[in-house]
């Protein structure tokens, strides 16, 4: 049976749907990531025109595109604006996040948990301490596998990567190619759905000539991938393209357009569950020590749960995220 597996940790929240002891679906909540959908805010218009734009009553001031406003709004007008898409890093550029005018009641939008509550399937939360069910599950495995773009698979890999324009998936192997096919394309629906990935996707099967082989890759792929999305058919090149929606970052997104946060994240993680007593050391390259102390909330968090003094130090020499002991 399916269930949610819920871990509330210092600076992020994370969300394992796991099925036969695999991670199914795979969702993180970063604090400082903007409104979530469906968040209701004031706001104060600021560029008026096709694509106007808001800056939010929020801290920061973090703006919002808005569909459209009232004939004849001026700068500086007040709104009560609907988060539609939050903010988006993508390579090279931030998309700002999307919304419309509302008469709602001013609202924080549904956070990690009520999402996957909402799903009607069970929710167990996590601990620091006991059993580490996230990690029997294959989670750090699998962010390993998001952040190089890497998924090996029987018989081939994919290679994942996120461009402004789409998402792109090459299936890479050997062997009889509808075989190949369709290996790749359970793998590939495997990756669009457990790292949430929306907007336009590309995947780059094996050429297959044969009309029929290419109609069993579209009907593999639409038994699948749960609705709602649209697709074309393979075509005599082995493209497929795939439309979802698009309202939050993937896991894609998160991990490999803010390296500095995912690192930080499993850290603190890390340090969460590290044995002994006295001072509880992090050691860890210097972006890192200064992205977690410039968050000393995170770091009277992690003294309460371990009950241990918590110091931070920088080595540069330290790979990846460094490690808590």
């Amino acid at each position: 049976m399916a269930e949610w597996l819920y871990e509330a940790g210092i600076g992020e929240s994370r969300a394992a749907l796991v099925r036969d002891d695999g991670i199914v679906e795979a969702r993180i909540e970063r604090d400082g990531e903007g409104p979530r959908v469906g968040a209701v805010a004031r706001a104060r218009l600021i560029e008026a025109g096709k694509g106007a734009l808001v800056a939010l009553d929020l801290p920061g001031e973090p703006v919002a595109t808005v569909t459209s406003v009232p004939p004849g709004t001026s700068i500086g007008a007040r709104l009560t604006v609907e988060i539609t898409r939050m903010a988006l890093r993508e390579r090279g550029r931030d998309k700002p996040a999307r919304a419309r005018v509302t008469e709602a009641s001013i609202d924080d939008g549904a956070d990690l948990r009520a999402r996957i509550v909402a799903t009607g399937l069970p929710v167990v939360e996590m601990a620091p301490t006991g059993s580490d069910r996230l990690e029997q599950a294959g989670w750090s495995e699998l962010i390993d596998h998001v952040r190089t773009g890497h998924w090996p698979f029987a018989g081939g890999a994919l290679w994942v990567d996120t461009t402004p324009a789409m998402t792109l998936i090459d299936i890479d192997g050997e062997g009889d190619a509808l075989a190949l096919a369709k290996a790749g394309a359970a793998a590939a629906v495997h990756v669009i759905r457990c790292c949430d990935i929306g907007g336009s996707i590309g995947i780059d099967f094996p050429s297959l000539p044969g009309r029929a082989e290419r109609h069993a890759i579209d009907a593999l792929v639409d038994a699948l991938l749960p609705q709602p999305f649209e697709r074309t058919a393979v075509n005599g090149f082995g493209l497929m393209q795939i439309i979802r929606r698009r309202e939050r970052p993937s896991l894609v997104e998160q991990v490999r357009f803010d390296p500095v946060a995912t690192d930080a994240a499993l850290l603190l993680r890390q340090a969460e569950r590290a044995k002994g007593t006295g001072v509880l050391l992090l050691t860890t390259r210097p972006a890192i020590a200064d992205h977690i102390a410039a968050h000393p909330g995170w770091i009277t968090e992690l003294q309460n749960r371990s009950g241990r003094p918590v110091r931070i130090a920088a080595d540069a020499q330290e790979k990846g995220m460094g490690h808590a002991q």
